[in-house]
């Protein structure tokens, strides 16, 4: 993928597969071990732990900085962004032909035939028009096929739903950089950033992109 501000490839334009996250055998769930972003393959295990480097033991308080990020100057609070906002609902899970739409979208994206899985997945989100997972599988169908406009619209309908989804923040901000709405970008990959300071390919990709941002003023 093309390179935003300076980042490389695999540090801007894919998530790192650290963060993605699988299907669970009993179907979809809302959160993210170990599933792929805009990007490759499976998401979702039927817990709500978080995502994050194969390391990370989400064992202590929030961090109101990233100290690897040496461009990161915001004077965050200690809490991150959202942390008051109330749980979002309950995710609408697939079932029946939605649910193999579901599954087989994923297969497609993770086998690398993009555009097809946005086909089946559209059909499950017209299908299961409040499920997040699907709405999520969508977006990073949408991002690998290149519909980095579309993929906008997708993840920030899952951020109107949960404004704490640290996930589809970064999501959102890397596709408004494909599509050149850096100053968006900046603001939702801040956003991640300071959610999950600890996730390091966050704060990688606002560098990139208020590199990109002060180069073009």
């Amino acid at each position: 993928m093309d390179r935003v501000g300076g980042g490389t490839d695999r540090e801007i334009g894919r998530v790192p597969a650290a963060t993605r996250r699988p299907v669970a055998a009993g179907g979809p769930a809302e959160q993210r071990e170990g599933s792929r972003g805009p990007g490759t393959a499976r998401q979702r295990t039927a817990s709500r732990s978080h995502r994050g480097d194969p390391d990370d033991d989400r064992g202590g308080p929030p961090v109101a900085r990233n100290r690897d990020d040496e461009h990161w100057d915001d004077q965050a609070d200690a809490r991150p962004p959202f942390a008051d906002a109330p749980a979002p609902p309950p995710d609408v899970l697939p079932k029946g032909e939605v649910y193999d739409w579901y599954t087989r979208g994923l297969d497609l994206l993770d086998g690398g035939n993009a555009a097809a899985a946005v086909t089946l997945l559209t059909h499950a989100a017209q299908a299961e028009p409040r499920s997040r997972s699907v709405r999520e599988a969508l977006a990073r169908a949408q991002f690998d096929a290149g519909m980095y406009a579309e993929a906008v619209e997708s993840f920030g309908w899952i951020i109107s739903v949960n404004p704490a989804d640290d996930y589809a923040q970064f999501g959102l901000g890397l596709a408004a950089a494909k599509t050149g709405d850096l100053a968006s970008a900046v603001e939702h990959l801040a956003l991640a950033a300071a959610m999950r300071p600890d996730i390091s390919h966050y704060a990688t990709a606002l560098r990139g992109a208020r590199a990109a941002l002060a180069a073009n003023r």
